[in-house]
Protein backbone atom coordinates (compact mmCIF):
# COMPACT_ATOMS: atom_id res chain seq x y z
CA UNK A 1 0.00 0.00 0.00
CA UNK A 2 1.27 3.50 -0.90
CA UNK A 3 -0.51 6.73 -0.62
CA UNK A 4 0.96 10.14 -1.71
CA UNK A 5 0.07 13.26 0.30
CA UNK A 6 -0.28 16.89 -1.12
CA UNK A 7 1.83 19.31 1.47
CA UNK A 8 1.76 23.36 1.04
CA UNK A 9 4.35 25.69 2.86
CA UNK A 10 3.65 29.05 2.96
CA UNK A 11 6.26 31.15 4.94
CA UNK A 12 5.49 34.94 5.62
CA UNK A 13 9.24 36.43 6.73
CA UNK A 14 10.47 39.12 7.27
CA UNK A 15 11.75 39.93 4.04
CA UNK A 16 10.39 37.49 1.46
CA UNK A 17 7.34 35.70 1.12
CA UNK A 18 6.94 32.14 -0.17
CA UNK A 19 4.88 29.29 -1.28
CA UNK A 20 6.25 25.80 -2.17
CA UNK A 21 3.89 22.29 -2.45
CA UNK A 22 5.52 18.96 -1.37
CA UNK A 23 4.44 15.44 -2.07
CA UNK A 24 4.91 13.20 0.76
CA UNK A 25 4.82 9.75 0.11
CA UNK A 26 3.72 6.86 2.90
CA UNK A 27 4.16 3.14 2.71
CA UNK A 28 3.05 -0.26 4.90
CA UNK A 29 6.58 -1.72 4.90
CA UNK A 30 5.18 -4.44 6.82
CA UNK A 31 5.19 -8.07 5.48
CA UNK A 32 1.88 -9.00 5.03
CA UNK A 33 2.05 -11.21 8.23
CA UNK A 34 2.31 -8.43 10.73
CA UNK A 35 0.64 -5.42 11.73
CA UNK A 36 0.84 -2.25 9.75
CA UNK A 37 3.94 -0.33 9.54
CA UNK A 38 3.29 2.78 8.04
CA UNK A 39 6.18 5.34 6.87
CA UNK A 40 7.11 8.41 5.13
CA UNK A 41 9.39 7.08 2.26
CA UNK A 42 9.33 10.06 -0.24
CA UNK A 43 9.65 13.95 -0.07
CA UNK A 44 9.41 15.59 -3.29
CA UNK A 45 9.02 18.99 -4.18
CA UNK A 46 6.54 19.62 -6.61
CA UNK A 47 6.23 23.64 -7.23
CA UNK A 48 8.40 26.57 -5.78
CA UNK A 49 6.86 29.78 -5.82
CA UNK A 50 9.00 33.34 -7.23
CA UNK A 51 10.24 34.67 -3.95
CA UNK A 52 8.06 38.26 -3.41
CA UNK A 53 9.34 40.80 -0.86
CA UNK A 54 6.73 41.08 2.06
CA UNK A 55 4.62 43.57 1.80
CA UNK A 56 3.94 45.73 4.95
CA UNK A 57 1.47 48.17 5.40
CA UNK A 58 3.79 49.90 8.54
CA UNK A 59 6.69 48.59 10.68
CA UNK A 60 3.95 47.14 12.85
CA UNK A 61 1.33 45.78 10.59
CA UNK A 62 1.28 43.41 7.57
CA UNK A 63 -0.46 43.83 4.04
CA UNK A 64 -2.85 40.94 5.31
CA UNK A 65 -4.56 41.82 1.72
CA UNK A 66 -1.12 41.63 -0.41
CA UNK A 67 -0.06 38.56 1.33
CA UNK A 68 -3.33 36.99 0.58
CA UNK A 69 -3.07 38.89 -3.63
CA UNK A 70 0.41 36.83 -3.44
CA UNK A 71 -0.64 33.30 -1.84
CA UNK A 72 -3.65 32.97 -4.67
CA UNK A 73 -1.71 34.14 -7.60
CA UNK A 74 0.66 31.08 -6.75
CA UNK A 75 -1.86 28.76 -5.89
CA UNK A 76 -3.04 29.68 -9.32
CA UNK A 77 0.02 29.40 -11.10
CA UNK A 78 0.97 26.21 -9.96
CA UNK A 79 -2.52 24.25 -10.77
CA UNK A 80 -3.09 23.27 -7.74
CA UNK A 81 -6.56 22.61 -5.77
CA UNK A 82 -6.19 23.28 -2.22
CA UNK A 83 -9.12 21.02 -1.61
CA UNK A 84 -6.15 18.57 -2.33
CA UNK A 85 -3.94 19.57 0.03
CA UNK A 86 -3.78 17.22 3.07
CA UNK A 87 -0.86 18.83 5.50
CA UNK A 88 1.52 21.08 5.83
CA UNK A 89 2.53 24.72 7.41
CA UNK A 90 1.42 28.63 7.00
CA UNK A 91 3.94 30.17 9.13
CA UNK A 92 4.71 33.43 10.11
CA UNK A 93 9.09 33.73 10.89
CA UNK A 94 10.95 36.21 12.17
CA UNK A 95 10.13 40.31 12.73
CA UNK A 96 7.31 39.68 10.72
CA UNK A 97 5.79 37.04 13.92
CA UNK A 98 6.24 40.25 16.23
CA UNK A 99 3.66 42.26 13.65
CA UNK A 100 0.71 43.17 16.09
CA UNK A 101 -2.16 41.41 13.28
CA UNK A 102 0.44 38.51 12.64
CA UNK A 103 -2.54 35.68 13.83
CA UNK A 104 -4.85 37.57 12.43
CA UNK A 105 -3.00 37.19 8.58
CA UNK A 106 -2.88 33.27 9.73
CA UNK A 107 -6.48 33.98 9.84
CA UNK A 108 -6.94 35.68 6.59
CA UNK A 109 -5.27 32.97 4.28
CA UNK A 110 -6.74 29.96 6.20
CA UNK A 111 -9.20 29.45 2.89
CA UNK A 112 -6.32 28.14 1.29
CA UNK A 113 -5.00 25.66 3.95
CA UNK A 114 -7.46 22.56 3.15
CA UNK A 115 -8.55 20.21 5.57
CA UNK A 116 -4.70 20.28 7.57
CA UNK A 117 -2.30 22.88 7.57
CA UNK A 118 -0.90 24.20 10.29
CA UNK A 119 -1.01 28.37 11.50
CA UNK A 120 2.66 28.52 13.78
CA UNK A 121 5.46 30.61 14.30
CA UNK A 122 7.93 30.50 16.74
CA UNK A 123 11.90 30.37 16.84
CA UNK A 124 12.47 26.78 17.90
CA UNK A 125 10.16 25.36 15.07
CA UNK A 126 11.44 27.61 12.82
CA UNK A 127 14.95 26.33 13.68
CA UNK A 128 14.02 22.77 13.31
CA UNK A 129 12.37 23.35 9.63
CA UNK A 130 14.90 25.05 8.35
CA UNK A 131 17.43 23.15 9.55
CA UNK A 132 15.52 20.12 8.27
CA UNK A 133 15.17 22.06 4.36
CA UNK A 134 19.00 23.28 4.47
CA UNK A 135 19.83 19.15 4.85
CA UNK A 136 21.45 19.11 8.28
CA UNK A 137 19.34 16.46 9.72
CA UNK A 138 20.30 14.27 6.64
CA UNK A 139 24.10 15.80 6.61
CA UNK A 140 24.46 14.55 10.39
CA UNK A 141 22.77 11.05 10.04
CA UNK A 142 24.16 9.94 6.90
CA UNK A 143 28.16 11.14 9.20
CA UNK A 144 26.70 9.95 12.29
CA UNK A 145 27.83 13.60 13.84
CA UNK A 146 26.77 16.17 15.12
CA UNK A 147 25.62 19.02 12.19
CA UNK A 148 24.45 22.56 12.76
CA UNK A 149 22.35 25.08 10.35
CA UNK A 150 22.31 28.81 10.97
CA UNK A 151 19.64 30.41 9.31
CA UNK A 152 20.42 34.13 8.82
CA UNK A 153 17.29 35.91 7.52
CA UNK A 154 15.45 39.89 7.38
CA UNK A 155 15.09 39.56 10.90
CA UNK A 156 16.17 37.07 13.14
CA UNK A 157 19.31 34.16 12.73
CA UNK A 158 18.01 30.58 13.75
CA UNK A 159 20.04 28.05 14.67
CA UNK A 160 18.31 24.76 14.97
CA UNK A 161 21.35 21.37 15.75
CA UNK A 162 21.06 17.70 14.99
CA UNK A 163 22.91 14.77 16.24
CA UNK A 164 23.05 11.42 13.77
CA UNK A 165 19.82 13.12 12.61
CA UNK A 166 17.83 14.21 15.24
CA UNK A 167 17.54 17.81 16.67
CA UNK A 168 18.92 18.09 19.69
CA UNK A 169 18.67 21.71 20.35
CA UNK A 170 17.46 25.16 18.87
CA UNK A 171 18.46 28.65 19.48
CA UNK A 172 17.19 32.15 17.91
CA UNK A 173 19.24 35.80 17.80
CA UNK A 174 17.71 38.64 16.41
CA UNK A 175 20.35 39.40 13.68
CA UNK A 176 19.22 39.92 10.43
CA UNK A 177 19.69 41.74 7.28
CA UNK A 178 17.01 43.89 7.33
CA UNK A 179 17.37 45.22 11.40
CA UNK A 180 19.20 48.26 8.77
CA UNK A 181 17.49 49.34 5.85
CA UNK A 182 19.17 51.35 3.49
CA UNK A 183 16.86 53.54 0.55
CA UNK A 184 18.52 52.21 -2.37
CA UNK A 185 18.21 55.34 -3.95
CA UNK A 186 19.04 58.09 -2.06
CA UNK A 187 21.42 55.56 0.01
CA UNK A 188 20.05 57.27 3.65
CA UNK A 189 19.52 54.71 6.56
CA UNK A 190 15.89 54.41 6.48
CA UNK A 191 15.20 52.03 9.58
CA UNK A 192 17.55 50.82 12.91
CA UNK A 193 15.92 47.59 14.72
CA UNK A 194 15.87 48.99 18.55
CA UNK A 195 18.37 45.96 19.37
CA UNK A 196 21.23 46.97 16.81
CA UNK A 197 20.74 50.95 18.10
CA UNK A 198 21.54 49.16 21.42
CA UNK A 199 24.45 47.06 20.18
CA UNK A 200 25.62 50.06 18.25
CA UNK A 201 25.61 52.10 21.27
CA UNK A 202 27.53 49.32 23.16
CA UNK A 203 30.10 49.16 20.68
CA UNK A 204 30.46 52.87 20.23
CA UNK A 205 29.10 52.88 16.99
CA UNK A 206 26.82 56.04 15.26
CA UNK A 207 23.98 54.74 13.19
CA UNK A 208 20.84 56.75 12.97
CA UNK A 209 17.97 57.19 10.70
CA UNK A 210 18.40 59.72 8.32
CA UNK A 211 22.39 59.12 8.51
CA UNK A 212 23.81 58.83 4.74
CA UNK A 213 24.81 54.93 4.52
CA UNK A 214 28.55 54.31 5.28
CA UNK A 215 29.64 51.36 4.17
CA UNK A 216 32.77 51.02 7.03
CA UNK A 217 30.32 52.04 9.53
CA UNK A 218 27.54 49.33 8.61
CA UNK A 219 30.51 46.54 7.56
CA UNK A 220 31.43 47.46 11.61
CA UNK A 221 27.53 46.95 12.63
CA UNK A 222 27.78 43.78 10.59
CA UNK A 223 31.07 42.63 12.55
CA UNK A 224 29.41 43.27 15.38
CA UNK A 225 26.48 40.83 14.91
CA UNK A 226 28.61 37.97 13.78
CA UNK A 227 30.59 38.13 16.69
CA UNK A 228 27.21 37.63 18.65
CA UNK A 229 26.43 34.79 16.18
CA UNK A 230 30.13 33.34 17.14
CA UNK A 231 29.62 33.76 20.51
CA UNK A 232 26.03 31.34 20.34
CA UNK A 233 28.36 28.61 19.04
CA UNK A 234 30.90 29.18 22.20
CA UNK A 235 33.46 29.74 19.49
CA UNK A 236 34.10 33.52 21.81
CA UNK A 237 33.19 34.57 25.04
CA UNK A 238 29.87 35.73 25.28
CA UNK A 239 29.94 39.64 25.98
CA UNK A 240 27.50 41.59 28.15
CA UNK A 241 25.06 42.39 25.96
CA UNK A 242 24.54 39.05 24.24
CA UNK A 243 21.83 38.35 26.74
CA UNK A 244 19.99 40.94 24.88
CA UNK A 245 20.34 39.82 21.44
CA UNK A 246 18.37 36.27 22.24
CA UNK A 247 15.20 36.10 20.86
CA UNK A 248 13.59 34.52 23.53
CA UNK A 249 15.18 36.43 26.74
CA UNK A 250 16.97 33.84 29.10
CA UNK A 251 16.73 31.05 26.14
CA UNK A 252 20.61 30.35 24.73
CA UNK A 253 21.34 27.48 22.78
CA UNK A 254 22.18 24.78 24.84
CA UNK A 255 25.29 23.48 23.41
CA UNK A 256 28.14 21.42 25.60
CA UNK A 257 30.44 21.98 22.58
CA UNK A 258 31.03 23.19 18.68
CA UNK A 259 29.06 21.06 16.31
CA UNK A 260 31.31 18.76 13.91
CA UNK A 261 30.02 20.61 11.16
CA UNK A 262 28.51 24.03 10.13
CA UNK A 263 26.00 25.07 7.17
CA UNK A 264 23.72 28.52 5.96
CA UNK A 265 20.20 29.10 4.76
CA UNK A 266 18.49 31.74 4.97
CA UNK A 267 18.17 35.18 2.43
CA UNK A 268 22.04 36.12 3.49
CA UNK A 269 23.24 32.41 2.62
CA UNK A 270 24.18 33.33 -1.21
CA UNK A 271 26.80 35.86 0.55
CA UNK A 272 28.48 33.30 2.63
CA UNK A 273 28.85 31.07 0.15
CA UNK A 274 29.78 32.78 -2.73
CA UNK A 275 32.23 35.45 -3.81
CA UNK A 276 30.35 38.88 -4.72
CA UNK A 277 32.88 41.27 -6.43
CA UNK A 278 31.60 44.63 -7.71
CA UNK A 279 27.84 44.72 -6.96
CA UNK A 280 25.95 47.08 -5.13
CA UNK A 281 26.04 46.12 -1.75
CA UNK A 282 22.44 48.34 -1.25
CA UNK A 283 20.53 46.68 -3.77
CA UNK A 284 18.41 44.81 -1.50
CA UNK A 285 17.53 47.61 0.71
CA UNK A 286 19.47 46.85 3.89
CA UNK A 287 22.52 45.58 5.08
CA UNK A 288 22.03 41.77 4.16
CA UNK A 289 24.71 41.57 1.36
CA UNK A 290 26.88 42.87 4.00
CA UNK A 291 26.24 40.34 6.64
CA UNK A 292 26.71 37.66 4.45
CA UNK A 293 30.28 39.27 3.81
CA UNK A 294 31.37 39.29 7.11
CA UNK A 295 29.73 35.91 8.45
CA UNK A 296 31.99 34.52 5.19
CA UNK A 297 35.18 36.05 6.22
CA UNK A 298 34.81 35.33 9.91
CA UNK A 299 37.72 33.04 10.85
CA UNK A 300 35.83 31.48 13.81
CA UNK A 301 32.90 30.46 12.08
CA UNK A 302 35.33 28.87 9.36
CA UNK A 303 37.28 26.41 12.15
CA UNK A 304 33.84 24.36 12.03
CA UNK A 305 33.87 22.22 8.79
CA UNK A 306 31.33 23.94 6.61
CA UNK A 307 29.00 21.76 3.87
CA UNK A 308 26.80 23.65 1.42
CA UNK A 309 22.90 23.25 2.19
CA UNK A 310 20.33 21.87 0.24
CA UNK A 311 18.52 24.82 0.11
CA UNK A 312 19.77 28.44 1.08
CA UNK A 313 17.07 31.21 1.10
CA UNK A 314 13.89 28.48 0.52
CA UNK A 315 15.03 26.26 3.25
CA UNK A 316 12.52 26.92 5.36
CA UNK A 317 9.38 26.97 3.05
CA UNK A 318 11.06 23.88 1.85
CA UNK A 319 11.07 22.64 5.25
CA UNK A 320 7.29 23.72 6.23
CA UNK A 321 5.87 21.74 3.48
CA UNK A 322 8.43 18.78 3.15
CA UNK A 323 9.64 17.83 6.53
CA UNK A 324 7.07 19.37 9.18
CA UNK A 325 4.67 16.42 8.81
CA UNK A 326 5.22 12.77 10.93
CA UNK A 327 3.13 9.91 10.80
CA UNK A 328 1.46 8.17 14.26
CA UNK A 329 1.96 4.49 14.89
CA UNK A 330 -0.59 2.31 12.96
CA UNK A 331 -1.77 0.34 16.06
CA UNK A 332 -4.01 3.32 17.13
CA UNK A 333 -7.25 4.04 18.40
CA UNK A 334 -9.71 6.78 17.17
CA UNK A 335 -13.23 8.30 16.37
CA UNK A 336 -12.97 9.56 12.88
CA UNK A 337 -15.63 12.31 13.59
CA UNK A 338 -13.01 14.29 15.65
CA UNK A 339 -10.93 14.68 13.24
CA UNK A 340 -8.81 16.93 11.70
CA UNK A 341 -8.26 18.85 14.85
CA UNK A 342 -6.17 22.17 14.95
CA UNK A 343 -4.06 23.69 18.27
CA UNK A 344 -4.42 21.06 21.10
CA UNK A 345 -2.23 22.06 23.76
CA UNK A 346 -0.59 19.82 24.88
CA UNK A 347 -0.39 18.44 28.53
CA UNK A 348 2.71 16.79 29.00
CA UNK A 349 3.64 14.46 32.05
CA UNK A 350 6.71 13.34 33.28
CA UNK A 351 7.96 10.12 33.92
CA UNK A 352 7.78 9.67 37.70
CA UNK A 353 4.07 11.36 37.29
CA UNK A 354 3.04 8.47 35.09
CA UNK A 355 3.71 5.56 37.05
CA UNK A 356 0.60 5.04 39.34
CA UNK A 357 -2.69 5.66 38.50
CA UNK A 358 -3.27 8.36 41.56
CA UNK A 359 -0.40 10.15 40.65
CA UNK A 360 -1.01 10.37 36.77
CA UNK A 361 -4.90 11.75 37.98
CA UNK A 362 -3.33 14.30 40.66
CA UNK A 363 -0.93 15.46 37.72
CA UNK A 364 -3.18 15.99 35.29
CA UNK A 365 -5.86 17.55 37.63
CA UNK A 366 -3.44 20.19 38.43
CA UNK A 367 -1.82 20.99 35.06
CA UNK A 368 -5.77 21.22 33.70
CA UNK A 369 -5.85 24.46 35.66
CA UNK A 370 -2.78 25.50 33.49
CA UNK A 371 -5.00 25.67 30.15
CA UNK A 372 -7.60 27.44 31.90
CA UNK A 373 -8.84 30.64 30.06
CA UNK A 374 -11.36 33.08 31.00
CA UNK A 375 -12.26 30.17 33.53
CA UNK A 376 -12.53 27.74 31.19
CA UNK A 377 -10.76 24.81 30.54
CA UNK A 378 -9.36 24.12 27.00
CA UNK A 379 -9.61 20.83 25.80
CA UNK A 380 -5.76 19.14 26.05
CA UNK A 381 -4.22 16.23 24.53
CA UNK A 382 -2.16 14.38 27.42
CA UNK A 383 1.27 13.25 26.15
CA UNK A 384 3.39 10.62 28.12
CA UNK A 385 5.72 8.21 27.29
CA UNK A 386 4.29 4.72 28.78
CA UNK A 387 5.67 1.52 29.27
CA UNK A 388 8.06 -0.29 26.73
CA UNK A 389 6.76 -3.86 27.06
CA UNK A 390 3.07 -2.96 28.25
CA UNK A 391 1.39 -5.44 30.85
CA UNK A 392 -2.45 -6.10 30.92
CA UNK A 393 -2.55 -4.40 34.62
CA UNK A 394 0.10 -1.06 33.58
CA UNK A 395 -2.61 -0.31 30.45
CA UNK A 396 -5.45 -0.51 32.75
CA UNK A 397 -3.79 1.97 35.59
CA UNK A 398 -3.38 4.38 32.27
CA UNK A 399 -6.62 4.03 31.42
CA UNK A 400 -7.77 4.94 34.85
CA UNK A 401 -5.14 7.37 35.64
CA UNK A 402 -6.38 9.38 32.33
CA UNK A 403 -10.20 8.71 33.07
CA UNK A 404 -9.92 10.53 36.48
CA UNK A 405 -7.66 12.77 35.71
CA UNK A 406 -9.79 14.45 32.89
CA UNK A 407 -12.86 13.72 34.74
CA UNK A 408 -13.82 17.47 34.39
CA UNK A 409 -13.31 17.81 30.23
CA UNK A 410 -15.10 14.54 30.30
CA UNK A 411 -17.91 16.13 32.20
CA UNK A 412 -18.18 19.09 29.71
CA UNK A 413 -17.86 16.71 26.71
CA UNK A 414 -14.51 17.19 25.53
CA UNK A 415 -12.50 14.58 23.54
CA UNK A 416 -9.96 12.54 25.62
CA UNK A 417 -6.85 12.69 23.68
CA UNK A 418 -3.71 11.11 24.42
CA UNK A 419 -0.55 10.73 22.57
CA UNK A 420 2.22 8.01 23.77
CA UNK A 421 5.64 7.55 22.81
CA UNK A 422 5.84 4.05 23.14
CA UNK A 423 3.42 1.41 20.73
CA UNK A 424 0.62 1.47 23.42
CA UNK A 425 -2.26 3.56 21.81
CA UNK A 426 -4.51 0.99 20.64
CA UNK A 427 -4.71 -1.46 23.35
CA UNK A 428 -5.17 1.91 25.36
CA UNK A 429 -7.87 2.81 23.68
CA UNK A 430 -9.65 -0.06 23.86
CA UNK A 431 -9.22 -0.23 27.20
CA UNK A 432 -10.84 3.51 27.66
CA UNK A 433 -13.77 1.99 25.19
CA UNK A 434 -14.35 -0.84 27.80
CA UNK A 435 -14.66 1.39 31.08
CA UNK A 436 -17.04 3.55 28.81
CA UNK A 437 -18.90 1.92 27.25
CA UNK A 438 -20.81 3.72 24.08
CA UNK A 439 -18.23 6.36 24.82
CA UNK A 440 -16.61 7.34 20.82
CA UNK A 441 -15.53 10.81 21.87
CA UNK A 442 -11.61 9.96 21.79
CA UNK A 443 -8.05 9.94 20.21
CA UNK A 444 -5.14 7.84 21.31
CA UNK A 445 -2.11 7.93 18.84
CA UNK A 446 1.58 6.57 19.43
CA UNK A 447 4.98 6.46 18.19
CA UNK A 448 5.18 10.55 18.62
CA UNK A 449 7.43 12.59 20.82
CA UNK A 450 5.24 15.84 22.50
CA UNK A 451 7.90 18.63 24.02
CA UNK A 452 6.26 19.82 26.60
CA UNK A 453 4.42 23.52 25.78
CA UNK A 454 3.72 22.97 22.77
CA UNK A 455 0.83 22.13 20.32
CA UNK A 456 -0.45 19.41 17.79
CA UNK A 457 -2.54 19.58 14.96
CA UNK A 458 -3.82 16.09 14.19
CA UNK A 459 -4.49 15.14 10.25
CA UNK A 460 -7.23 13.32 8.46
CA UNK A 461 -6.58 9.57 8.65
CA UNK A 462 -4.19 8.13 5.61
CA UNK A 463 -2.62 5.17 4.72
CA UNK A 464 -6.57 3.82 4.41
CA UNK A 465 -7.05 4.76 7.80
CA UNK A 466 -4.36 2.87 9.72
CA UNK A 467 -2.10 6.83 10.15
CA UNK A 468 -2.56 9.98 11.09
CA UNK A 469 -0.70 13.28 9.94
CA UNK A 470 0.51 14.45 13.16
CA UNK A 471 2.59 18.15 13.58
CA UNK A 472 3.80 18.92 16.68
CA UNK A 473 4.35 22.70 16.93
CA UNK A 474 4.97 26.08 18.87
CA UNK A 475 2.57 29.10 18.57
CA UNK A 476 4.51 32.07 19.49
CA UNK A 477 3.05 36.27 19.13
CA UNK A 478 5.69 38.43 20.39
Amino acid sequence: MREDLLSVGIDIGTSTTQVVFSRITIEDMSSGFSVPRIEIIGKEVVYCSDIHFTPLLSPVEIDMAGVRDIVAAEYQKSGIDKSGIKTGAVIITGETARKHNANEVLQYLSEFAGDFVVAAAGPDLESIIAARGAGADVYSKERSLTAANYDIGGGTSNIGVFRRGAAVATGCLDIGGRLVRVDANTCKITYVAPKVAELCRSKGIRLETGDTANRAVLEQVAQSMCELLEMSLGLRPKSAFYPRILTEPDKDLPLAEAPDALCFSGGVADYVYLEHSGEDVFRYGDIGIILGRAVRASRLLAGIPRFAPSETIRATVVGAGSHITEVSGSTIEYDPALLPRKNIPVLKLSSEEEQAPDLMADAIRKKLEWFRIENELQPVAVAFAGPGSATFQQIGGLADGLMEGLKPLLQKGCPLITVSENDLAKVLGQTIRARMPGHRNFICIDAIHVPEGTYIDIGSPAGGGAVLPVVVKTLLFK
